[in-house]
């Protein structure tokens, strides 16, 4: 009697994938041809996933979500402050990425155009920036409510923005064990936290608002 096939899982694709883009270097033409060459059915491809461009957008949120459940194993973590967060965060994101640096490479230098090598980042920007807005917390919140929801959203962009620089960053790197990386993130993501204090601003709001009562009741 002949033994059921096994069907195939998401993580089993997930790992197919990467190392056929890696052993020929380049991506699969289409899901037709990279199902039939590993002997799964496109029926299979599709109940995961729809689209080669899908899957490709998947590996890099997978990074992203191996980060967090590591970060989430270590029993400190939730009492870190949101700097502390972050930086357990880059450096948990940036041991992930380090020991998939070869598809990385090869999956970021596919297409002359910058921006649609990119593309395959959106599932990451979104977790990404979903997680800033979780771990943000009130001492890096303005005090005026207007004005809360316009700054998480600059803070999510900027931060995003800071992770796509220290990806360049990484990606261009030749140090020994990446360690001008860690020094970069180390630096950025203290240099960041800087220009996020927010007393500053509040002050100066409160100035604002102050001189503005003023002009309006000099007038009476």
């Amino acid at each position: 009697m002949a033994t059921k096939k096994k069907n195939i899982t998401r993580d089993e694709i997930v790992s197919i994938y990467m190392d056929e883009v890696l052993e020929k270097g380049q991506k699969p033409k289409s899901v037709y041809h990279f199902a039939k060459e590993n002997d799964f059915t496109e029926a299979e491809f599709y109940a995961f996933f729809g689209t080669l461009e899908g899957l490709e957008k998947e590996i890099f949120r997978l990074f992203f979500a191996n980060t967090i459940d590591l970060l989430h194993k270590n029993g400190d973590y939730q009492e870190y402050d949101m700097k502390n967060k972050m930086l357990s965060f880059y450096f948990t994101f940036f041991e992930i990425l380090t020991a998939n640096r070869s598809y990385v490479l090869q999956a970021l230098k596919f297409d002359r155009n910058p921006l649609k090598n990119l593309v395959q980042l959106s599932s990451l920007r979104e977790a990404f920036k979903e997680y800033v807005a979780e771990i943000l917390t009130d001492d890096y919140r303005l005090e005026q409510e207007k004005l809360q929801k316009f700054q998480e959203k600059a803070i999510q962009e900027s931060a995003w923005l800071q992770l796509m620089l220290t990806i360049k960053f990484w990606v261009d790197d030749s140090s020994a064990a990446f360690e001008k990386t860690d020094i970069f993130i180390e630096k950025s993501v203290n240099a960041s936290f800087e220009l996020m204090n927010v007393a500053p601003m509040n002050h100066l709001i409160d100035l604002g608002k102050f001189l503005f009562k003023e002009k309006i009741y000099s007038k009476q």
